[in-house]
């Protein structure tokens, strides 16, 4: 079985894949967060790719089975037709669950006592002790909109912190996950932490009684631009939205609208509709808006290259044993829905 790398390899997980019998590894050097065509020579024959953007000539790789990708995100697999071809694909679901859901208290932590106007105050030697610096965030209510491993997870922290958990889901359920990588201890795998779940239909229901708003899905045909406004004026005045998903599943111009005429209080994003997001655009200069450059899910963090490794030798083993894949992607999934 020939595997080809184009993603960084620590030495100790290429040993653990070059011990398996009948393993051969070929690894892109150096590789690149980029599509392009790879030598047919060496990809030919591989069975299985392990990658973060497929390359260019994916299409002439005949004795592909298997594509493992280095994002939890897989827009870059639309319009493969994987399925077509018999190729299975796998994400990296799992490795962002921790330091997103970080990423989401501490924001939610530096919204409720507006820290951005207090690091303005330090700046200027400004002395207030004004009361919306001393909030907390205590038995407010946190509604995640998706409930996979970055909701899970983000739902353990927030019980731990003493806030209300709210789910929406397209089925109105939340249950045990199937065979998803989830690091040991996070997450809730049996779906037993949210307070109340609800269906499509009570949409405004759940928006109505939430102080904190975190976008929890993946960007498909379906969820681009899901929440617009009749969804950010279904939120209470003082409620705040959290982006670490996807730009474009929020509409720009409705957020645009709603920070500036003030349906909500604020907002955190750490996901944007252009990369890098232009000098020009009115969100760096809303002084209700926290950014950050697409970080949450830390992926330069030692501990991601970790998790995405145990990831692949996982599955690796599993696809040996003819065993289900870790977070394998549906044909739906794969086509954009």
């Amino acid at each position: 079985m020939k595997i080809i790398v184009d993603v960084t390899a620590p030495e100790s997980a290429l040993a653990a894949l070059r011990q398996m019998p009948g393993v051969e590894v070929d690894c892109i050097l150096p590789p690149e967060e980029r599509s392009r065509p790879l030598e047919m020579e060496r990809i030919r024959d591989a069975e299985v790719l392990f990658c973060t953007l497929p390359p260019t000539n994916i299409g002439e790789m005949s004795a592909l089975r298997w594509v493992q990708i280095a994002s939890t995100g897989y827009t870059q697999l639309f319009g493969l037709d994987l399925p077509g071809r018999g190729v299975r694909a796998t994400n990296a679901r799992g490795c962002f669950d921790v330091p997103i859901a970080e990423w989401n208290v501490a924001m939610m932590v530096n919204l409720a006592r507006d820290l951005r106007q207090m690091v303005r105050n330090q700046d200027g030697a400004v002395w207030d002790r004004g009361a919306r610096f001393q909030r907390e965030i205590r038995g407010l209510t946190v509604g995640l909109w998706g409930y996979g491993g970055i909701g899970r997870e983000t739902a353990r922290l927030a019980r731990h912190l003493g806030l209300r958990v709210h789910v929406l889901t397209r089925s109105g359920t939340v249950g045990p996950r199937g065979p998803i990588y989830t690091v040991p201890g996070t997450g809730d795998p049996e779906g037993v932490m949210p307070d109340r779940v609800f269906g499509p239909a009570e949409t405004t229901a759940f928006l109505g009684g939430l102080d904190f708003l975190i976008v929890a899905l993946p960007l498909t045909s379906a969820t681009e631009g899901l929440i617009g406004e009749r969804e950010l004026q279904a939120l209470p005045r003082h409620a705040f939205v959290l982006n670490p998903a996807r730009g474009p599943i929020i509409r720009e111009a409705a957020l645009l609208r709603a920070l500036g005429e003030q349906w909500i209080a604020g907002a955190a994003l750490d996901t944007h509709y252009a990369y890098p997001l232009p000098a020009t655009h009115p969100l760096w200069r809303m002084p209700n808006v926290i950014l950050t450059p697409h970080i949450s899910g830390s992926s330069l963090s030692p501990r991601f290259a970790e998790r995405l490794w145990d990831i692949f030798v996982q599955n690796v083993a599993r696809y040996r044993r003819g065993e289900p894949l870790l977070n394998t992607l549906t044909d739906a999934q794969l086509g954009g829905q």
